[in-house]
């Protein structure tokens, strides 16, 4: 099959045509079984066709597949927004809307702020990723492959460095470094909103310093600043918890919902204060395609699976697993370019560094091969492309995991 109509600027990571799916496995085109690690790069935390999801969408297919919700409203995307709203764990009265993508409800969630705060100023972080439309693109803290020849991007934005245990930057320095921001680039007064990942995805899983995220808050209470928390990847319990914000003793004022929102189906959402989301006129917010009946069906499906005890019991059971394994491999000293474990809960990364400290990009390239070959599915990340990022679906079979987990094991040991 060609692929000579498909954009050479899209790029691939495995180059193989799937064909079907079942919960963590998948099958190409020539019968070939792996074992998904990857998960659509977050997407399917319930796993490929989720029998309730496969149904919900059955259902809805039957009844109502498309209807543009600003030209008249439908139940699904009614329901939704209700269910949705009290899923998300904040005291706070919340409304929202719902969009066709992750990188939509940011976009969305830029006009918001504009509307509500009168500033344009936003504040991001090094290493994060929000999308790759025009606006996203600047938020992003990485220039390769995303800003590179596209010219002058929406902003005003302006970068901080991320804090973490899990990158070597501390709250302090993350501190520092916004209080130099706010005496040489801009008045602190003219910022609009920060938007921060509770744990970034893109820079290979590492989870934001907690001291900071409060302190982040009390900056913003005290300026009247919004704070802009995105969910995108780190939602739906992809940390053991309905969302990673939790963790962190905070609620932001507005949240970007995406990926695994509705099974597999594209959706996504702009959620918070009710007084922000109310803010702009009659036809500022909306979209054609946005809240389509068939995937609110599916992300109603989603949300009746996501019960507090299944997150819980999901998370524990990756990460009992991942960092049980994790530390034998350390203990047994498994290959000279295993790196750190970053992340939280189920949300987890595992770095490859050479022995001289340097990221490792080139052996994490040779795992992704000798994983494929072995069928198990990984998926890279971190600035210099040397953190695998584990994004199997939290409803994977504990048998599957260990099998995925001594894939990934004997191909450590093969890496030169």
């Amino acid at each position: 099959m060609s692929r000579e109509t498909i954009s050479q600027s899209i790029s691939i990571v495995h180059p193989i045509s799937l064909s079907h799916g079942r919960n963590a496995e998948v099958w190409d085109t020539t019968g070939k079984r792996y074992i998904d690690f990857v998960g659509g790069i977050g997407v399917l935390n319930l796993g490929h066709c989720h029998p309730g999801v496969v149904a919900a969408i059955r259902e809805q297919a039957t009844k109502l597949t498309h209807y543009a919700f600003n030209a008249a409203p439908h139940t699904p995307y009614i329901e939704l927004m209700d269910r949705l709203t009290r899923f998300i764990p904040v005291d706070y009265a919340v409304s929202g809307m719902l969009t066709n993508s992750g990188a939509e409800a940011a976009e969305n969630a830029l006009k918001i702020v504009r509307g509500a705060t009168g500033r344009t100023a936003v504040i991001a972080f090094d290493g994060a990723f929000h999308g790759r439309t025009l606006a996203t693109l600047n938020l992003n803290g990485k220039v390769a492959p995303y800003k590179q020849k596209v010219g002058v991007l929406p902003g005003p934005v302006y970068h901080l460095p991320y804090p973490s245990a899990d990158n070597g930057v501390s709250c302090a320095e993350a501190l520092k470094a916004m209080d130099r921001l706010f005496s040489v680039e801009i008045d602190v007064n003219d910022v609009a909103c920060f938007i921060i990942e509770p744990v970034q995805g893109e820079a290979g899983f590492l989870a934001l310093d907690v001291e900071f995220a409060q302190a982040l808050r009390r900056l913003c209470d005290e300026k009247n600043i919004l704070l802009i928390a995105d969910e995108i990847q780190s939602g739906f319990g992809r940390t053991g918890q309905r969302f990673a914000f939790s963790r962190l003793g905070i609620e932001p004022d507005l949240i970007l919902l995406g990926k695994s929102i509705a099974g597999g189906v594209p959706l996504g959402a702009v959620v918070g204060r009710k007084a922000l989301m109310d803010n702009l006129p009659k036809g500022g917010l909306g979209g054609t395609y946005s809240g389509n009946p068939i995937a609110c069906a599916a992300a109603l499906a989603t949300l009746d699976a996501m019960t507090d005890e299944h997150l819980q019991a999901w998370g524990s059971q990756h990460e009992e697993a991942i960092v049980g394994r994790y530390e034998a491999w350390r203990s047994q000293h498994l290959s000279p370019y295993l790196g750190r474990l970053t992340g939280v809960g189920a949300m987890r990364g595992i770095e490859l560094t050479s022995p001289d400290g340097t990221p490792a990009s080139q052996q994490l390239t040779q795992l992704l091969s000798l994983a494929r070959d072995a069928g198990l599915l990984l998926m890279p990340s971190g600035k210099s492309r040397h953190i695998i990022r584990l994004l199997a679906p939290l409803t994977i079979e504990p048998a599957v995991l260990e099998e995925g987990l001594d894939i990934l094991q004997a191909c450590l040991q093969q890496l030169v």
